[in-house]
């Protein structure tokens, strides 16, 4: 299988937009990358909410002049100096989704240096990286809104299945409407399956965001994780309050325990995602169309590992 997927004709290339952003020095010159790139203009710039042309021109000078962009720039021109090997991951990764989505339409794909303003942004045309937030955990230059224990993942290589993950949103079909735990857990897990799926040899740290021993540890404690959602009957409960402590982001679950990471739900969701899909013997694409998170968990036959 692996050849076919790798002889699928798909149309991509990578654009290094912000070197051209910060090569150009006239408002001319910027127009011209307007024109030349207008999807990146309308859907990113978002060119219409500006009351002219002119306007947007004077604010795009600005950023280009401004000294701290351009250190920037220049930090991610150095650490970014090559990055064929991430344009071949993404070529690889969009190939496999075409195979099992043939409908999927591979996005015009551009870097950028957002000045820590969008990690990355996709909609149906256009996917633009913020290289700015990749740069090395340890570099002087960190996203500023985002705690450490969320930047320690803005890292090399999480970014390709952080992509996946986004492309995945474009299939997921599962029902929200319930606002149970549950539907959280299941809608996270079928991200994470699918992002495994398309990325098969990418470690399982990289996709769900922990270190390699919090996910050893998971598996390692399982039983007592599961144990705990049932006993406190979780998975129906429809409280936010009580559906953020396992599913929203934080440094770790303290409902369980302070050495349990954050976002558990999701890890747990994952692993009942997992068990339907193989259960069952379900495509790629059976799986991401089927809304019904109660049927999605009724027939996983999940059970923790003991």
């Amino acid at each position: 299988m692996d050849e076919e997927i790798l002889e699928i004709e798909i149309d991509f290339q990578l654009e290094r937009l912000e070197q051209l952003f910060f090569q150009a020095e006239s408002k001319e010159e910027f127009s011209e990358l307007l024109l030349d790139y207008p999807e990146f203009g309308e859907n990113f710039l978002q060119a219409g909410l500006y009351s002219s042309e002119e306007e947007l021109l004077e604010e795009l000078l600005m950023i280009n002049r401004d000294s701290a962009m351009r250190e920037l720039y220049e930090e991610v021109r150095i650490n970014f100096a090559e990055i064929g090997d991430l344009e071949e991951e993404l070529k690889t990764a969009f190939k496999h989704i075409k195979y099992h989505f043939p409908e999927f339409r591979v996005p015009k794909v551009y870097t950028f240096v957002t000045g820590f303003g969008s990690d990355i942004y996709l909609d149906k045309e256009i996917l633009v990286i913020g290289l700015d937030y990749y740069l090395p955990f340890e570099h002087r230059f960190q996203p500023p809104d985002l705690p450490q224990y969320m930047t320690i993942r803005y890292q090399r290589e999480y970014l390709v299945p952080m992509i996946v993950k986004a492309i995945s949103t474009q299939f997921n079909r599962t029902d929200m409407s319930q606002n149970t735990l549950l539907a959280d857990m299941i809608f996270y897990g079928k991200s994470y399956h699918f992002t495994k799926s398309i990325l098969p040899c990418t470690p399982d740290e990289y996709i769900i965001g922990y270190s390699e021993e919090e996910v050893a540890s998971c598996f390692a404690n399982e039983v007592m994780i599961w144990s705990h959602f049932v006993e406190n009957d979780l998975l129906y409960n429809t409280n936010p309050f009580e559906i953020r402590k396992y599913i929203g982001e934080a440094p770790f679950t303290d409902a369980i325990s302070p050495d349990a990471p954050g976002r558990i739900g999701r890890w747990l969701g994952w692993n009942i995602v997992d068990d339907y899909r193989y259960n069952n013997k379900f495509s790629l694409q059976e799986l991401m169309i089927e809304s019904d998170t109660e049927k999605i968990f009724r027939q996983s036959g999940y059970k923790p590992r003991p």
